[in-house]
């Protein structure tokens, strides 16, 4: 049994590719959707990729299991337990089994046998791998988003990302009774999650890769509840707030995505394009660090790094409908796309090279920036009312402390939030570390804000400072 782990670390997302050897054929569970890993891994072991597996229909990244099907005739391996609503569709043209509890299915000498999971989503289900070769006792679990290192699913996405009430506490329920399960199987068995730490699909994810039952069961805090009603109010509370892609995410999935090759490149546009498409209202992406935007950008752009949390927060501010143009540096213009292609913003009409920030300023438009400055500069203009303080950050991190006065506005809803922003009054904007809130300060400026300053260092820096700070 050959056993390989693929991590996307921009989405915390963990996928898997097993394979036996005497048979020369491989199965990938939970795909991305960038294939290509999977395909290099495959042909470096001199394998075909015949299967493809998925725990459920997920909420955080665009699945590649359709993708990797099209491109090699791979069998799709589906969960068709839970209720009608999460049904995957439009499968006819791909060779699919859809799978119930208790079923079996075989990839030469290794066997899978299917576990219903429900409570982070109610078709989830788990897959239990035995290396028959060797023994019938299975060896390990891939578990997706059920049990995480330190951490299970959260059972909330339906109702705060989908949009389908009443489904947070009932999930809930349905977790407390799938742990129950888990923590009979043996305690040798091996862990293999769909995530890692950083993931919004739980609240406290470890950093280790895998993990094993019996570890789970004796350092996890949700293995830690004997009565169902404190678990349940113990898994819902402080979950952090579900990107706005996670809906599409769901949709997508469900559904399916256009294929990569049907993606049309966006073409390199030039100066000329700029000046049009700003007088047009257009949505323009700086990918520049954020150091380099607050001293010079093009009016109207905002600025999203091209830095680990670009996935998230693009998939936060960007729309699925609208389409919206990137400047960004062209030696990263394949990983950029792919990135977003992750998420299925396929809507990029447009790239400008960087040099595009100098031919704007040659042609005597004027270039913007905001003020950065540090806690101990700002808090005599905080402390007398002179400026309005925004703090974007999650609302968990509020719970935890915040300057007193500031106002809580998350960043992914901000630009839902301006007209109750007076624009005309000076601005700080201030997260938890200063990254956030210079992604916040560049949409305030794009909006209309007269002056805008980001507070380096954030609240942490504010506190550490000797600043005051409230709960």
């Amino acid at each position: 049994m050959l056993l390989r782990y693929f991590y996307n670390a921009k989405l915390a997302h963990a996928s898997y590719m097993v394979g036996c050897q005497s048979l020369g054929e491989a199965l990938v569970v939970d795909p991305g959707r960038d294939i290509e890993p999977y395909l290099a891994e495959a042909a470096q072991q001199g394998m075909r990729i015949t299967a493809v597996a998925e725990t459920h229909i997920h909420a955080d990244y665009l699945s590649g299991a359709r993708e990797l099907s099209a491109r090699t005739g791979a069998r799709l391996f589906l969960s068709d337990e839970g209720d009608a609503g999460w049904k995957y569709q439009g499968l006819d043209a791909y060779p699919h089994t859809l799978l119930h509890d208790g079923d079996t299915f075989a990839l030469g000498r290794i066997a899978f046998t299917v576990m219903h999971s429900p409570g982070h989503t109610p078709e989830h289900i788990a897959f239990l791998v035995a290396d028959t070769a060797r023994t019938s006792e299975p060896i390990g679990i891939f578990t997706g988003d059920f049990v995480f290192a330190g951490d299970i699913g959260r059972p909330d996405l339906l109702e705060k990302a989908a949009g389908i009430g009443g489904t947070a506490e009932p999930g809930a329920r349905r977790m407390f009774h799938s742990l129950r399960r888990f923590a009979a199987l043996p305690e040798h068995l091996q862990v293999w999650p769909a995530h890692g730490a950083g993931s919004a699909c739980g609240k406290a994810l470890g950093a280790i890769p895998s993990s094993t039952v019996g570890y789970e069961k004796r350092t996890s805090w949700a293995f830690g509840y004997e009565d169902e009603d404190a678990f349940v109010a113990a898994l819902l509370d402080g979950q952090p707030e579900p990107p706005h892609y996670f809906a599409m995410m769901k949709h997508l999935n469900k559904h399916g995505a256009p294929l990569v090759v049907q993606v049309q490149a966006p073409p390199l546009l030039g100066f000329g394009s700029m000046v049009a498409l700003l007088e047009q209202g257009a949505t323009v992406v700086d990918t520049r660090p954020a150091s380099a935007f607050a001293q010079a950008h093009i009016a109207g752009s905002i600025n999203i790094p091209f830095d680990g949390a670009f996935t998230t927060w693009a998939g936060w501010l960007l729309g699925y409908e609208e389409p919206f143009y990137l400047i960004l540096d062209e030696r990263q213009r394949a990983e950029v796309l792919r990135d977003l292609r992750s998420i299925g913003l396929d809507g990029t009409a447009g790239t400008f090279d960087v040099a595009v920030i100098e031919a704007w300023q040659a042609s005597q438009h004027a270039l913007q920036r905001y003020d950065v400055a540090s806690p101990v500069e700002l808090a005599p203009t905080i402390q007398a009312g002179e400026v309005t303080l925004l703090d974007v950050r999650g609302a968990g991190e509020r719970e935890g402390g915040y300057i007193p006065g500031s106002r809580h506005m998350l960043l992914g809803t901000l630009m839902q939030q301006l007209g109750q922003i007076d624009l005309e009054k000076p601005i700080v904007v201030q997260c938890q570390s200063g990254g956030r809130s210079a992604i916040a300060a560049s949409i305030l400026q794009a909006h209309g804000a007269r002056h805008v300053t980001n507070m380096l260092g954030g609240y942490r820096a504010w506190s550490s400072s000797g600043l005051p700070t409230t709960r």
